[in-house]
């Protein structure tokens, strides 16, 4: 497993997106495993879980702030639930959990250790 980073754009800013053991303990804490929080956001067995979705990319997101904040000593405030919602509406859904589920799969299928900005 190593940590990926993504992006997602809303209304002329970038949102940075990171998925590593942080993002993966909140999505545990929620959803008891990883694979049960994917099953939710894939779209392959029905239709996405919309709730699943958004805490998943808040997570992401936020984790991002976090770590520019301390590594550039900011003080970027955490999006909220609602927000994530307008930046997936914006985007579409779908196109959103597909850019997820890529960073996930990503993160875990690659045993590098090297970290990637995409």
């Amino acid at each position: 497993m190593r940590e990926i980073s993504g992006s997602l754009n809303y209304k002329g800013k970038v949102y940075k997106t990171v998925f590593n053991l942080n993002v993966m303990e909140k999505i545990q804490e929620e959803y008891k495993t990883v694979d049960n929080w994917a099953s939710l956001t894939d779209g392959t067995s029905g239709e996405v879980d919309i709730k699943a979705l958004l805490f998943g990319i808040r997570e992401m997101i936020n984790e991002a702030i976090d770590i520019d904040n301390e590594d550039n000593g900011t003080n970027e405030p955490f999006v909220s639930h609602k927000l994530v919602g307008r930046i997936v509406t914006e985007i579409g859904f779908e196109k959103a959990a597909q850019k997820m589920n890529e960073l996930v799969i990503e993160s875990v299928n690659d045993d590098s250790g090297d970290s990637k900005n995409g």
